[in-house]
């Protein structure tokens, strides 16, 4: 069995517009980065499952501290989505867990989030040569992220950014925004108030938890990734970051890049009415501030 993956990410980017090139290992219907991605996701359910319970009777979202005296109200709103959501997490590990089950003549495991998850763990390798393994790693990815949603609402945002630059790696990275100002990802030119802090940025591989850089590295990284970047000049020169995107990377309130930019006279770029600054000046600004902060 060869040919190209069948997984839910890969034939996303067929259907965006770009090449599926990634074939299927062998024996398999996804390549090595689908199938990680599929035990990823099925490893995270259960852990999402416990979340989404929290938020149930409308309690904040792990993680999330807020203030109360006398305990819980009479009357707290119930959360349907997120029972829904941890229905649908019981219901599709109970369903891949019964074909598995079915068509390998064993016995299912009891129908708890936990086991269930971990009977499928075992026998991934099974599901990744079925001729249902395209369904299996949209329909976990999807639920992933519906799940993610109820539970961390507004505190995590997870932005695809392409292939892993460290040599011989083919985990695929994505920025994780945290926090209340996660509504845009590096480079998406979203903006913000004068006054706020937008949300920190890490950025990860998926294959190797050793791939991983902080928020201000993203502006190295980028020049390792042929595609990346906002250029609104068009041209193949520096890349350009909004105010927002500087706030963002560099955990700083947008006002001080303003400030910034205006003292140092950072290269600027106007499209559609928005302003764009050159990233190898914002870099430069931030590397000198973190040497004279470390020489005291």
């Amino acid at each position: 069995m060869t040919g190209l993956c069948e997984g839910h990410e890969c034939r996303g980017r067929e259907e965006g517009g770009r090449a599926r090139v990634r074939t299927a290992a062998a024996g398999h219907r996804l390549c090595a980065g689908c199938r990680r991605r599929l035990g990823l996701g099925i490893g995270q359910l259960p852990g999402l499952y416990r979340d989404c319970e929290r938020v149930l009777g409308g309690a904040p979202a792990k993680g999330v501290r807020e203030r109360t005296s006398g305990g819980a109200l009479p009357g707290a709103p119930f959360n349907a989505a997120a029972a829904e959501a941890r229905a649908a997490i019981l219901g599709v590990l109970g369903s891949w867990s019964g074909l598995v089950a079915q068509e390998r003549r064993i016995a299912p495991p009891p129908r708890t989030v936990d086991t269930l998850s971990v009977f499928l763990l075992r026998h991934a390798d099974w599901l990744a040569a079925h001729p249902a393994a395209a369904e299996a790693t949209r329909e976990v990815a999807r639920l992933v992220a519906r799940a993610r949603r109820v539970a961390h609402p507004e505190q995590v945002r997870r932005v695809p950014l392409g292939a892993c630059v460290e040599p011989g790696c083919d985990g695929r990275l994505s920025a994780t925004v945290r926090g209340a100002g996660s509504g845009s990802g590096p480079g998406s030119g979203a903006g913000s108030g004068a006054g706020s802090v937008a949300a920190p940025v890490t950025v990860s591989c998926d294959a190797d938890p050793r791939h991983s850089w902080a928020g201000p590295e993203w502006t190295r990284l980028r020049r390792l990734m042929p595609a990346a970047g906002a250029r609104p000049g068009g041209g193949t020169g520096d890349r350009w970051l909004t105010a927002a995107d500087v706030s963002r990377l560099w955990d700083i309130p947008v006002g001080t890049v303003y400030r910034l930019a205006s003292e140092q006279r950072w290269r600027r770029h106007q499209r559609s009415g928005r302003t764009y600054y050159a990233e190898s000046d914002a870099h430069d600004c931030f590397a000198r501030r973190a040497e004279r902060s470390r020489q005291g």
